[in-house]
C-alpha cells in the first residue's frame, strides 16, 4: 500500500467502517448481537477425528517441546512437530506462525507454542484468523481458557514453569471442553471484531 496523508487514510477508515458495520444512526457497535459463526476456523473433521496437535518451541523452549510431544502422543493424540530441532538460536514470531497456521488453516485441531516466556508466541498467534490463543502459567488458567475462551493455541514459557507443571497444563488444556452458554456468545464477539478488522485490513491494501 502507498503512502497515503491522514486525511485520506481518514476517509479510507471512515468508507471501510460504514461498508463492513452497515450501521444506521441508532446502532452501535455495543448493540451488535453475535451470530453463530464458530465455525471459524473450519478443521476438517479428519484433523478432528485424529486430534492433531501440532507444537513448536524456539530454541528457549526445544528442551520442553521434546518432552511434552512425548506426553501428547502418550495421551493418544497425533503429534505434528513444526521445529525448532535443535537449541540453535531462532526467532520465535517464526514458529509461532507455523504453529497458529497450522491451526488456522485446519491442518491442525489444536496448537501448543513454547518460548521463553510464552507471551510473545502468544501476541504472533493471535495475529492469524481464526486463532485464540492463551498463555497458561497454571492448572487454573489452563482449565479458564478452554472453558471460558475455547482457546486452540497454547502458548508456555518454558523459563517460568517447571516440567511437571507444564505436563499438567498440557494434559488439562487438552482434556477441557469449551463451555458454551454466556461464554459461546462473549466468543463469538471476539471473533466478530477479528473479522471486522480482517476486512477493514483487506479494504485498506486494495485501496
Amino acid at each position: 500500500m502507498s503512502d497515503k496523508s491522514d486525511e485520506e487514510i481518514r476517509a479510507i477508515v471512515q468508507r471501510v467502517v460504514a461498508q463492513i458495520m452497515g450501521l444506521s444512526k441508532q446502532e452501535s457497535t455495543h448493540q451488535m448481537e453475535p451470530e453463530p459463526v464458530r465455525q471459524v476456523p473450519q478443521v476438517e473433521a479428519a484433523v478432528v477425528a485424529r486430534k492433531i496437535v501440532v507444537i513448536g518451541a524456539d530454541h528457549g523452549g526445544y528442551e520442553l517441546k521434546e518432552i511434552l510431544k512425548k506426553d501428547v502422543a502418550a495421551l493418544g493424540y497425533e503429534v505434528m512437530d513444526v521445529g525448532t530441532h535443535s537449541k540453535e538460536p531462532v526467532d520465535y514470531p517464526d514458529l509461532a506462525h507455523e504453529v497458529a497456521r497450522a491451526v488456522s488453516t485446519g491442518s491442525a485441531w489444536r496448537g501448543i507454542m513454547i518460548d521463553g516466556a510464552g507471551i510473545g508466541s502468544c501476541i504472533v498467534a493471535n495475529k492469524v484468523p481464526g486463532v485464540r490463543a492463551g498463555l497458561a502459567y497454571d492448572y487454573a488458567s489452563a482449565v479458564n481458557g478452554r472453558e471460558h475462551n475455547d482457546t486452540n493455541v497454547l502458548t508456555l514459557g518454558a523459563g517460568l514453569i517447571g516440567v511437571n507443571l507444564a505436563k499438567q497444563i498440557v494434559s488439562v488444556w487438552l482434556s477441557t471442553p469449551f463451555g458454551g452458554g454466556r461464554h459461546e456468545r462473549r466468543v463469538n464477539k471476539i471473533i466478530i471484531i477479528e473479522k471486522l478488522y480482517t476486512k477493514w485490513v483487506h479494504l485498506m491494501n486494495r485501496d
